[in-house]
């Protein structure tokens, strides 16, 4: 498989570092902790989704669009990245968020603003639900809008996270010989883990990827497992892998939703806090808190051993740490 046919921009600082978490490991009685730090990815304080993006926006400039539209929550990682990328490659961007105009904008509603992003309010619809009807407004007034799907989760997008496998596959061979037993991410719209998926696929790793689901809104029963399967196969299509996927080859933890999308609980406070008080590892509240407080949780309840070795994969998102203060301390 090669993905030098794929249009692909530069955005991120790549490779992005392997890192131990000695001191939580010690602290946990084992396993072995690594994070890969795809926070450290470089777009506007990064995160994974600057990976999609490369995809994306290649795609976006040889359709000769010259505005990319997205959507998301208010302190949405995504938004801000794509926000970050349309500056750098001279795109207008329009932002569909949900919710409504804070008095103060903070976190990554505040970066997105001084990246010039247009901002449309949309009430209880975070989810792109009126991304169709913004893009037609864009048009009538003169715009060539690529609309990029909320969280940059469709076989584009996710073709970021199988060169990131490949990615990874070289840095494990290189300096982790022995390999890894679990990969552990958030999951929400999907793409990373889809496109996890189809480069390990790829690359024949032999460990599980674990993803931690975030958001009440995709988890349930089979639908998501089935949603993963078949944002795969797409992909897999995309980057021209041979490979059939099935919701069975998908693991999917929902333990950890609590109350919902963006609702910090003692699970994620006592995750962000460690992380930072042992490593001085920054972790958000939304994403890599819930998935690492997860992490976490398995490791004290014995459902992944102490003589195993896990990556952890940081998928960035800090900026909304300032939004969250009052939850957080």
């Amino acid at each position: 498989m090669d993905l030098e046919h794929l249009p692909r921009v530069a955005l991120a600082d790549l490779p992005t570092p392997i890192d131990e978490l000695n001191r939580l490991s010690q602290q946990l009685g084992g396993p072995r902790l690594l994070v890969k730090r795809d926070d450290q990815t470089g777009l506007a304080t990064g995160g994974n989704k600057t990976r999609k993006l490369e995809f994306l926006v290649a795609d976006a400039l040889a359709q000769g669009a010259d505005m990319v539209i997205t959507a998301g929550a208010a302190q949405s990682n995504h938004c801000r990245q794509t926000a970050a990328a349309a500056a750098r490659l001279g795109l207008d961007c329009a932002l569909v968020l949900g919710g409504e105009a804070p008095p103060t904008p903070n976190g990554n509603l505040l970066l997105d603003q001084l990246l010039g992003a247009q901002i449309y309010w949309t009430g209880p619809h975070r989810r792109g639900e009126r991304l169709e009807e913004i893009a037609d407004q864009s048009r009538q007034a003169g715009h060539l809008p690529y609309i990029i799907p909320y969280g940059g989760s469709n076989a584009i997008g996710a073709s970021g996270y199988v060169a990131a496998m490949l990615e990874l596959s070289q840095q494990l061979a290189s300096d982790y010989p022995e390999g890894i037993d679990h990969i552990v991410v958030a999951s929400s719209s999907g793409g990373t883990q889809a496109g996890l998926a189809v480069g390990a696929r790829a690359v024949g790793f032999r460990g599980q990827i674990v993803g931690i689901s975030i958001d009440k809104e995709e988890a349930g029963d089979e639908r998501y497992l089935v949603h993963l399967a078949k944002l795969a196969n797409a992909t897999a299509a995309h980057v021209g892998l041979d490979a059939d996927f099935t919701p069975s080859d998908f693991v999917v933890n929902q333990d950890y939703l609590g109350d919902g999308y963006g609702v910090v609980s003692d699970l994620e406070r006592e995750a962000i806090q460690l992380t930072a008080r042992l490593e001085g590892l920054v972790l958000d509240p939304v994403y890599t808190g819930r998935a690492m407080g997860g992490l976490i949780d398995m490791i004290r309840r014995g459902a992944i051993g102490p003589g195993q070795t896990v990556l952890f994969w940081h998928t960035g998102g800090m900026p909304a740490l300032f939004a969250y203060a009052n939850a957080l301390l």
